[in-house]
């Protein structure tokens, strides 16, 4: 089985060049998207058609609901079911997506967790019911890790508990003498090169898209459904719809912002992607094709 990494920053048309390298190679997607992870927002995260879904198998889309959390660790796994059905069932695999931080993840890998007893996990369930409490304690005993740990972030205060309720050490401690392992050891990476005057372009045509298509009334239905709570309801494209919703902005204002600040974050990830991965094969879109093409 072959695998490749295909990244560039948002709207330079990443997915659709892993569509055409999947179909031509024999391939399975796998996503690296943090909203498409979730299911029903589905305009909101530009995810690929229905019929695309079905077309060639993906593996990183509609995995989740809006309302539970997502993580390196989630993703790993996602990673290795999709590598093992892959290798099972003779086909390749293309990486693929903007949320090059969790291919980054694959690449520098996850420490291991401690062994942990039925006891521990009747102790840390119990200790859950009170999750305000669980944030402080682990507060207390490790500051630093936990600063970046959100008080409802249910799914990685539960890790910390075990780690520490398994280890005896500090979260901090324990990863220190737990260093990480490469999930992936070798993999290569091609990057969409792509003019800041094209991306632009390509982003306020996406951004339009999205109204037409109807993302008001998706953002609405999942505000209903979920509350605003979740951190998929933060999301660049649902938070802008939600001011409009509330009434602070018009509709064209709402159309600039998801505009502007899907720029930005297309800015941040060009500038990611170009400082945290070594040895990219970076080409613009219409060169790309041709360049993977000759690799496998």
């Amino acid at each position: 089985m072959k695998q490749l990494a295909i990244i560039g920053p948002t709207a330079s048309g990443k997915s659709d060049l892993a569509l055409k390298i999947a179909e031509k190679h024999n391939a399975y997607i796998l996503s690296i998207d943090s909203l498409s992870i979730y299911k029903e927002i589905n305009i909101a995260s530009a995810k690929p058609s229905h019929e695309e879904l079905l077309h060639v198998k993906h593996f990183g889309i509609n995995e989740i609901t809006p309302d539970e959390s997502f993580s390196v660790e989630i993703f790993i796994d996602i990673y290795k079911n999709a590598k093992k059905i892959a290798e099972d069932t003779g086909k390749n695999l293309v990486i693929v997506g903007g949320s090059t931080f969790y291919l980054k993840s694959l690449l520098q890998g996850l420490s291991e967790i401690p062994k942990i007893s039925e006891e521990v996990k009747v102790e840390v369930d119990k200790m859950l019911l009170h999750i305000g409490d669980c944030h402080a304690l682990l507060h207390n005993i490790d500051s630093e890790y936990m600063k970046n740990i959100d008080s409802n972030d249910r799914y990685r205060i539960e890790k910390m508990l075990l780690i520490y309720k398994a280890s005896g050490l500090s979260p901090t401690k324990w990863f220190a003498s737990h260093p990480p392992k490469p999930v992936i050891e070798n993999l290569d990476i091609y990057n969409i090169d792509v003019s800041r005057e094209i991306l632009r372009e390509r982003i306020d045509k996406r951004s339009k898209k999205m109204v037409q298509m109807g993302i008001i009334d998706e953002v609405a239905s999942l505000e209903h459904k979920y509350t605003r709570e979740p951190n998929s309801m933060k999301s660049i494209g649902i938070l802008e719809v939600l001011e409009y919703l509330d009434g602070y902005v018009s509709k064209e204002k709402m159309l600039e912002n998801i505009s502007m600040h899907t720029a930005q974050l297309a800015k941040r990830q060009q500038t990611f992607n170009r400082t945290q991965f070594k040895d990219v094969i970076s080409a613009p879109l219409e060169e790309l094709e041709m360049i993977i093409s000759s690799k496998f």
